[in-house]
């Protein structure tokens, strides 16, 4: 528990200090959205490949991306319960699913890394090659099934999939290990200083998308559902995990990934495809707000 305390905690410091320097307007509108920009298609990528790079790939922990793909298959049906829920539209059902289904890439990595080092980081990457293309899919899936008006748009984020820097990164990282050639040894330390740039620059960027002011009606509901998503797919992936004899390193980073807030990019996927936008917006808040009591607890109860 101290050690990962000890992960955790840097970790929601530099998230506060960029929701600290994005309140302060230290850096405008647009110089978020660069350094957003540069740390997705550029930093985060660098780091994600070397780490695969160098992973002993000859162990692909199926069993690990199996877990995690079974668990958010189940939380996306357990989204579905949402239509019992008196005065809940068809739209806001379809938020809810997409809510369970994703994650925050940045977080998951982050901890990962920080504690159990490259090992660590590359465990996860395998994870997110999986759970990123998966949970385009199911939200795409749930939120176009339930959309209250037809979009023309539906197609943009499976184009959005193909063209993923991180999924392009997971790509060339596992390339390059299966080839059993190393990189040359300025290629590599050039990787490792912008992985280490993306790192401090993804969750800063983090902390600064976090919009209190889009905390709006229904908050109970919100709440209810961020908790359900927090709570309910690490635990899944806690039983099922042990169920099947996972290595400890494999469940634990498992349990980081599923128990990581849900992704950001949720907002913008529910305003094209015709989900309730701000249901996603206050859920996203609320899952990054609640990950600060939930993740410490999960690792808890996954030790206890």
């Amino acid at each position: 528990m101290i050690q990962f305390i000890s992960a955790f905690v840097p970790v929601i410091l530099v998230i506060a200090l960029g929701a600290f320097l994005a309140n302060r307007n230290w850096i405008t509108a647009e110089g978020w959205r660069g350094l957003e920009k540069l740390s997705y298609n550029i930093l985060f990528p660098a780091m994600i490949v070397r780490a695969l790079a160098t992973a002993p790939l000859e162990t692909t922990p199926w069993r690990m991306v199996a877990v995690l793909a079974f668990a958010q298959v189940l939380l996306g049906a357990i989204g579905l319960l949402a239509h019992f829920q008196p005065g809940m539209a068809r739209a806001s059902v379809g938020s809810i699913i997409q809510s369970n289904v994703r994650w925050q890439t940045t977080i998951g990595l982050s901890i990962a890394s920080l504690m159990f080092g490259d090992p660590g980081l590359a465990l996860a990457s395998i994870a997110a090659a999986v759970m990123i293309p998966l949970a385009n899919v199911l939200s795409v899936f749930a939120l176009t099934s339930h959309a209250e008006t037809q979009s023309d748009t539906r197609a943009k984020p499976f184009r959005a999939l193909l063209t993923n820097p991180l999924l392009w990164a997971c790509a060339i990282g596992i390339a390059i290990a299966l080839s059993g050639v190393s990189l040359p040894k300025i290629a590599f330390d050039t990787i490792s200083i912008l992985g280490g740039a993306g790192l401090a620059a993804g969750l800063i960027t983090a902390g600064a998308g976090l919009d209190f002011k889009l905390l709006k009606a229904g908050v109970a509901t919100s709440a209810a559902w961020a908790l359900v998503r927090l709570m309910v797919m690490p635990l899944i992936v806690l039983f099922a995990g042990r169920a099947i004899g996972l290595a400890d390193l494999e469940l634990y980073v498992a349990i980081i990934c599923a128990a990581t807030p849900t992704a950001t990019s949720g907002f913008i996927l529910a305003r094209q495809l015709g989900g309730d936008a701000p249901l996603s917006a206050n859920l996203i808040l609320m899952t990054n707000l609640l990950a600060i009591l939930t993740l410490p607890l999960v690792w808890a109860i996954a030790h206890f």
